[in-house]
Parts: structure tokens; sequence; C-alpha cells
């Protein structure tokens, strides 16, 4: 990175971060998304069942002898993951303005940078 200010170096680096940030935000949104869709579907056959009903613990399946205790939860756990996930739609989006700024300056200055003759080529 020589003839590159440090001030641009130090740029560079924070586009970095921020990239791998957003990506690990993304994913970790994706997942979340995920695991409520599993709930949802989870609530809609609990909701949709007539007989005995188990739940997973570890290994073991457990008879559920109270349904609506077993939807409370469900519900319960749905919201959490939407709050989850509104909190990082809005990490993602203020990650994506941070990176789009600095991908900006980032462009003006390479821009100027090679617009510029350098002085050792004199």
């Amino acid at each position: 990175m020589n003839g590159i200010s440090p001030q641009l170096q130090n740029q560079i680096a924070q586009y970095q971060q921020v990239q791998q940030q957003l990506q690990a935000v993304s994913s970790q949104k994706m997942q979340y998304d995920a695991q409520k869709r599993e709930m949802a579907r989870t609530l809609e056959e609990l909701n949709a069942a007539t007989g005995d009903v188990y739940k997973s613990a570890g290994s073991l399946l457990i008879k559920v002898e109270d349904k609506d205790t077993l939807k409370g939860d469900l519900e319960e756990s749905i919201e959490t993951m939407e709050v989850r996930i509104s909190s990082l739609d809005r990490q993602e989006k203020s990650l994506q303005e941070k990176f789009k700024v600095l991908s900006d300056t980032i462009n003006a200055a390479m821009g100027n940078a090679t617009a510029r003759p350098e002085d050792d080529e004199e």
C-alpha cells in the first residue's frame, strides 16, 4: 500500500471490518428467521394436533400434559425471535450505510490518488 496515506489505509481497514460485521449480522439474521419460521410451523402443528403431544428435551421426548402452556412458550419464543430479527435488521441497515459511506470515501480518495501524478515519477 505504498503511496496510500495512513488515513486512507485506516479507512480501508474499517471498510473491511464493516464488511465482515455486515456478513455476520446478515448470517445471524437469516438463522433467526429460519428458527422463527420453524417455530411458527411447530405452533401450527400443535394447534392442529388432536392426540398426545410430546416435546423434545435433549435426546428425550416428553409427553406434554398442558398444550396451552406449550403454545404460550412457543408464542413467546416467536416474539423473542421477532425482536432479535428486528434488532439485527436495524444493525444491518446501519452497517450498510456505514459501508456505503466508507466505500464512497475510499473510491473518491483512490480516484484522486490515481488522477494525481506520483511525486517520484518525474
